[in-house]
């Protein structure tokens, strides 16, 4: 007599079905992918390791959706998954290279010598993107919600500060960045 035995994962989440945890993946992918791969840009500068930190964020985003319920947009969802991902993935980074800079920090840093006298916007980019790595997860989340252009509620739903406190420190980063763009305006 042959007995079959049938394997199946049992977890969280399980009475959601796989074909709609798929339907809300393709949705996230067509409308925040781009958004997403620039949420990467703004975490990790080598093609090599951005391309891995985006294949963490798309595999945790498409697992997370079995636990989808609602309660908040799904852009907020991806968002909060895709920052979470990428905030994890930089503390490991940073664990084994660097240590993080401070807003004070940055303040008190001076321009580095000009690349060339040319600036334009892949440079003004690629500038924006760079002082974007040098900050804290959490001034780094915020700042590229904002430059995805959410709103500070959203922003706030997403990291789980409150709107005022958001709009200090977008506040306070602008200010600091656009001092480093004049700064190096100075040596072009």
């Amino acid at each position: 007599m042959s007995r079959r035995i049938d394997y199946r994962i049992v977890g969280i989440g399980e009475n959601k079905p796989a074909a709609k945890r798929d339907e809300l993946y393709a949705t996230a992918g067509r409308e925040f992918g781009r958004a997403l791969d620039r949420l990467a840009a703004g975490y990790e500068a080598a093609a090599e390791k951005r391309q891995d930190l985006r294949q963490e964020i798309h595999f945790q985003l498409w697992r997370s959706l079995e636990l989808f319920d609602g309660r908040c947009s799904l852009k907020t969802w991806v968002f909060r998954v895709a920052h979470n991902t990428a905030v994890s993935y930089v503390n490991r980074e940073h664990r084994r290279n660097a240590p993080f800079v401070s807003l004070e920090e940055i303040e008190r840093i001076a321009p580095g010598e000009p690349d060339a006298p040319d600036i334009d916007r892949q440079r003004a980019l690629k500038q924006l993107y760079g002082f974007i790595r040098q900050l804290r997860p959490l001034d780094r989340q915020i700042m590229i919600c904002y430059l995805e252009e959410m709103d500070m509620a959203a922003i706030a739903e997403i990291t789980g500060l409150s709107p005022a406190n958001v709009g200090m420190k977008i506040h306070r980063i602008k200010g600091i960045l656009s001092t480093r763009f004049q700064n190096e305006e100075r040596y072009v």
